[in-house]
């Protein structure tokens, strides 16, 4: 199939699509017409290279050559690229440079487990072939088994396999294992007795005498896989040949199948050990993304690794198919600023996106040609801005009041990170000290820190960051001021947190992160340093403190800080006018699939803020009506919390929705249950108190009477941040199904099938409706898609006005309630002015917005155009947000 001609398409949105067997490339394809009929220039799509077999994400991928055959393979892709450009479009693709699954189908792990350190791609793996502990040297750890290896052998749950000439170690359905070929000898030799081949006697032979595994000169490389090429080709002809020596070989399988000391035998002579799933915590000896066992990292560091994984995305991107990459958490690489350059350099007209979360008062590296960042800077700032500032010590007075849970959220946050460095990274951790005992040995003014010592002083460090990571470079010896500054804060917040060490172990410790004590292994402590904690903050912050600091969860967000209550007008506008000059194409986003509530969910979630004495007082009398569906103190005030913010914000909220959703909460907060120890009975007293609460009538009736005078005021914060995310500087993303109202949970709840034809429905229904005729058809979700529609035709019509080289000017309404207005200027031609802290009083009501020059016309209103001075109240009479355009263009 021939593949289109490149064409240059405007940049102006992008919609977000989550790809899975049962929405693969064909029915994106199907829909391209639709995302075109809505204003969409570029389909985002989530990963589609061959990933593991039923994957729903796609970020675990086995092989970086192919399209994932469960989406439609090479055919779809091809489809799916001509339907894009029929309809005007073209794409940007999810990169996955960090990380690869260990699982059937990546040729380059299987290779790693036959070979080991011998592989021709044992240096495309994070492995570490020398740990500290002995028996692991050499050894990839596989941690799947459901109980103790001995256990499990001598149940007879691990067995082995022939397959032609190939050997496996089976274990349950989704674990197979190639053996090593030098290990072969132990099987042959038997058969070849039982046979009386001495063809198989010399074949079992040759194959013990294999260069070890552990060889990793290039010589004993090249013949190590030469030799055993051609032994297995001889002896595929041999079990094909004579089929007495492949029932010989047979035979001797099943007895040592049957046989557990014979089966250690053979597995004790494997470049990998099987081993209890939890033995990861602490031995695993390769990195992991986050703490998950089965995503492995790569040395992408390494060019021939990078230019392997990244060869078909960089042939779409050179032959036009591809318009962008959005890079999947970079700072899982060793040098993120190295990776970007070398990416630039491929493609230089791409438009390139790091999924990079951005803490309080951090900002993306200037170094990185990169665009921006995939906007959670963004989707917090517009969260806050309809958070109002006056709620802050009433919601936390009666969350300390109703919970009994602490309000020290650095604490909470401390607390949890040194949690997830201790229980979920302790492997990772452990391969740092090892790292620093070395390192201290080799001065002997630290020589006498136990490795106890050093474990502690590592987990402090990390626990105290209040970024993901640092960008220190020991290649370059350049150490960024920002990160010297964090450098000095975290060890200096260790030292007080640990006066039981010494100060001088942290002040070591800091010198070392600063590049003021140099080397080979203090370059790698600093480089392994700087990959961990950017999963400690994932996991200590979004995945667990996210879940049990509960004081108002629409504030817990991805890249979220919850103790930045609310932003004021002119910060909104500061931090707007800062990206129009730093990175003015930036995507936007609001909602994504990573985000623990959809825009929608948080949109009515900040009305709380603005009514919180009415909503302390429906809590306390729920919570009264749904005390007797408790078990005992189960569950806690804190989950019992988080359980009706939740109710509110998602309302309506199925039976199972809720459970889900719940029992993920307590697990991921760590506090009575895990994903790792679940416990049984708490998850039960839970799941019957979600069901007592869902099945009360009057209860459920109650929540009902305190949604219902919620739900307009959300839709209009809704419009409101749709709005702004389509105007203000950067590029505007939408999250599939997101055009229509979107009350989803975090993942699996937003991950779902998307109903595309009723949003099709809802489009055309636009067409011939007055802006009146579609807001009081609201309940229908028509004023989101007419809102996008109009405001990306604009984009469309007026680039120079959105583009990189525009103006941003913020407009100061005037009047009593000035405060609930946010309105600026793109270039000379578009005002844009949204209402904020809507709850009470009419919107708009006692403000008024002067418009500059010239007369101005709102593209959500039929009304005659306007001038001058506008009394906000009229501009929002027919519709709740305005997008104005001046009639005649012209310079101010």
């Amino acid at each position: 199939m021939t593949p289109p001609t490149d064409e240059s398409i405007p940049l102006s949105a992008t919609y977000r699509l989550q790809l899975q067997p049962r929405f693969g490339l064909d029915a994106a394809a199907a829909i391209a017409d639709y995302l075109a009929s809505l204003g969409i220039t570029h389909a985002y799509c989530s990963p589609y290279l061959q990933a593991a077999s039923g994957s729903t994400h796609g970020y675990d991928i086995v092989d970086h050559g192919r399209v994932n055959d469960e989406l439609g393979g090479e055919p779809a892709f091809w489809r799916f690229v001509e339907a894009l450009r029929a309809h005007g479009l073209t794409q940007v693709v999810d990169v996955v440079p960090n990380h690869m699954a260990v699982s059937t189908g990546n040729r380059w792990w299987a290779d790693v487990l036959e070979n080991g350190p011998s592989s021709h791609f044992a240096s495309y793996f994070d492995v570490d072939w020398d740990p500290p502990e002995a028996r692991l040297r050499n050894l990839v750890l596989l941690p799947v088994l459901a109980d103790h290896y001995g256990r499990v052998l001598e149940n007879g749950e691990i067995r082995l396999e022939r397959d032609g000439a190939s050997f496996f170690v089976i274990y349950g359905s989704d674990h197979r294992y190639p053996l090593s070929a030098s290990s072969l000898g132990p099987l042959l030799g038997p058969a070849a007795r039982q046979a009386g081949s001495d063809v198989l006697a010399d074949l079992a032979d040759a194959f013990s005498a294999l260069p070890r595994p552990t060889a990793t000169d290039r010589a004993s490389v090249r013949r190590r896989h030469r030799d055993k090429e051609v032994l297995h080709a001889a002896l595929d002809r041999l079990l094909r040949d004579e089929a007495a020596v492949a029932a010989a070989v047979d035979e001797v399988v099943r007895a040592t199948n049957g046989d557990p000391d014979a089966l250690h035998t053979i597995l004790e002579l494997q470049n990998y050990r099987l081993a209890w799933w939890r033995s990861a915590g602490r031995d695993l000896g390769y990195r992991r993304f986050f703490d998950v066992n089965t995503l492995i990292g790569l040395r992408t560091e390494d060019e021939q690794v990078f230019e392997d994984i990244h060869r078909r995305v960089l042939d779409w991107a050179r032959g036009g198919l591809v318009a962008g990459l959005r890079v999947d958490h970079p700072d899982g690489l060793r040098d993120p600023q190295e990776y970007f350059e070398r990416l630039r350099a491929a493609v230089p007209n791409a438009w390139i996106i790091a999924e990079k979360i951005l803490s309080r008062g951090e900002t993306l590296p200037a170094e990185w040609p990169v665009a921006g960042t995939t906007g959670y800077d963004f989707l917090n700032l517009v969260t806050r801005l309809f958070v109002d500032p006056s709620a802050e010590a009433p919601l936390t007075q009666f969350y300390a009041e109703f919970t009994g849970e602490s309000t020290d959220y650095g604490r909470i946050a401390h607390d949890k990170m040194l949690l997830v460095a201790r229980d979920v990274l302790g492997s990772d951790v452990n391969r740092l000290t090892g790292l620093l005992v070395d390192i201290c040995e080799r001065h002997r003014r630290y020589r006498d820190y136990s490795r106890h010592h050093l474990t502690d002083a590592i987990r402090e460090v990390i626990a105290w960051h209040p970024v993901y990571r640092t960008y220190v470079r020991p290649a370059a010896s350049w150490v960024r001021e920002s990160d010297r500054r964090v450098i000095e804060a975290v060890t200096r917040a260790a030292a007080a947190e640990r006066p039981d060490l010494e100060p001088a172990l942290f002040e070591f410790l800091r010198a070392l992160l600063a590049l003021e004590i140099t080397g080979p292994l203090e370059a790698e402590f600093v480089s392994r340093l700087q990959q961990t904690t950017g999963p400690a903050m994932a996991k200590g912050i979004e995945d667990t403190t996210f879940y049990v600091y509960n004081r108002f969860i629409a504030l817990n967000e991805v890249g979220g800080d919850p103790t930045q209550f609310a932003v004021s007008v002119d910060a909104f506008h500061a931090a707007c006018r800062d990206a129009q000059a730093s990175r003015p194409r930036s995507m936007l986003a609001t909602s994504t699939h990573d985000t623990k509530r959809s825009e929608d969910v948080r949109a009515r979630l900040a009305l709380l803020s603005e009514c919180p004495v009415r909503w302390s007082e429906a809590v306390r009398r729920w919570s009264s009506m749904a005390n007797r569906y408790r078990t005992g103190q189960r569950p806690d005030r804190n989950t019992e919390y988080y359980l009706y913010q939740t109710l509110v914000g998602a309302w309506p909220l199925s039976l199972e929705r809720a459970v889900t959703h719940m029992e993920k909460a307590a697990r991921e907060a760590r506090l009575y249950t895990s994903w790792t120890s679940p416990d049984a009975p708490y998850e039960a007293a839970l799941r019957r108190f979600v069901e007592g609460v869902w099945q009360d009538a009057d209860l459920m009736e109650d929540v009902r009477a305190f949604v219902a005078p919620l739900v307009r005021p959300g839709w209009i914060n809704s419009l409101s941040q749709t709005l702004l995310k389509l105007t203000c500087p950067g590029v505007p993303d939408v999250y599939q199904g997101c055009e229509l109202w979107a009350h989803t949970l975090v993942d699996p709840d937003n991950r779902g099938l998307v109903d595309f034809d009723l949003r099709r429905q809802r489009l055309a229904e636009l067409d011939g409706l007055t802006p009146d005729a579609i807001w009081r058809r609201a309940e229908d979700g028509l004023p989101k898609p007419w809102i996008i529609r109009e405001a990306l035709r604009l984009r469309r019509e007026r680039p120079q006005t959105f583009g990189p080289s525009s103006e941003y000017l913020p407009l100061a309404a005037t009047g009593p309630h000035a405060h609930r207005v946010l309105a600026f200027r793109r270039g000379t031609d578009v005002v844009v002015a949204v209402p904020r802290l809507v709850l009470g009083d009419p919107i708009g009501e006692g403000a008024r917005l002067a418009l500059p020059p010239g007369e101005w016309r709102n593209r959500f209103d039929a009304d005659a155009p306007i001038a001058d001075e506008v009394d906000c109240a009229r501009l929002w009479r027919t519709f709740p947000v305005a997008l104005l355009v001046r009639c005649v263009a012209r310079e101010l």
